[in-house]
């Protein structure tokens, strides 16, 4: 059984459904003119103002979407090893839309079956930002410094904090944002790391790290970079810890000056016999 019932006071239409034997109060708040909008739209417009209201369709929907945009991000970075995957990504966008749809819940109940209770007050946004500064946390796991120097998981960090976003427009019901939304995350981390490839290969700037067999090597090195017709502008000298071979290491900031690829770099480097490792970062 449906019903629908006009607010005169706050100039709204409120729509209750009743099913299964029991109460269950679906509600949603059109103003007069939107509601109008929608109706002209068509079809299509009819249907997704419908997935917008708050009912046991709309709920099942959010959630399936979460988990399969947040699956389909989270399987790419799986694809690649990283250490927020299939599960994290899907975890993370479900339990985001899931907190923005008890939000409306919440304030759904307040408007009806707690309307009028003493002390019953929701601030729905506050769920949503809750969930933005909670997964600094889970975000702050997956960033690693390795024994390089190199700091990892920054990527797979900022793609957590997306994939929440992401699920409380999902629960928020905003599907032309998550639709977008989607098709760009997923672009940014398919496409674009092909183009940061590209870039860095030809980028006159360059970091090198390399390993050699003892502190006194270290102008031999720097001699060998300068051959190459570079400028060196920072030298990391790690003197708190080896290499995992037991070697020492130091991190190279230098700049090209003349057309060399990478490579030949790298390979210069390398045909010193005191250098037993070299890897750019």
């Amino acid at each position: 059984m449906k019903g629908i019932f006009w607010d005169k006071t706050a100039n709204r239409e409120i729509r209750l459904t009743f099913q299964w034997g029991r109460s269950i109060f679906v509600a949603i708040y059109v103003q007069p003119q939107r509601d109008l909008c929608w109706r002209k739209g068509g079809a299509g417009l009819d249907l997704l103002a419908y997935l917008r209201e708050f009912h046991f369709v709309s709920v099942l929907l959010r959630l399936i979407l979460a988990m399969l945009f947040g699956g389909m991000i989270g399987l790419e970075r799986g694809r690649k090893g990283r250490a927020a995957g299939l599960r994290t990504y899907m975890l993370t966008c479900i339990g985001a839309a899931m907190t923005m749809l008890l939000g409306q819940y919440e304030y759904f109940m307040l408007e009806t079956e707690w309307l009028g209770s003493a002390g019953a007050r929701v601030d729905v946004a506050r769920f949503g930002a809750q969930v933005i500064n909670g997964i600094g946390f889970l975000g702050a796991g997956t960033i690693i410094v390795t024994g390089k120097q190199e700091v990892k998981g920054i990527t797979t960090a900022a793609g957590l904090w997306a994939s929440a976003c992401m699920g409380l427009a999902i629960g928020a019901g905003f599907y032309e944002c998550v639709l977008l939304g989607f098709v760009i995350i997923f672009l940014v981390m398919r496409i674009l790391p092909r183009v940061e490839s590209f870039l860095m290969e030809n980028a006159r700037n360059m970091n090198i790290y390399v390993e050699f067999h003892s502190l006194d090597d270290v102008g031999a090195v720097i001699g060998c970079i300068k051959k190459q017709d570079v400028q060196i502008y920072e030298v990391d000298l790690n003197h708190s810890m080896v290499s995992p071979n037991g070697n020492p290491s130091a991190v190279f900031s230098i700049r090209l000056n003349q057309k060399k690829t990478h490579p030949q770099i790298l390979a210069a480097i390398s045909e010193l016999e005191i250098v037993s490792a070299i890897d750019e970062i």
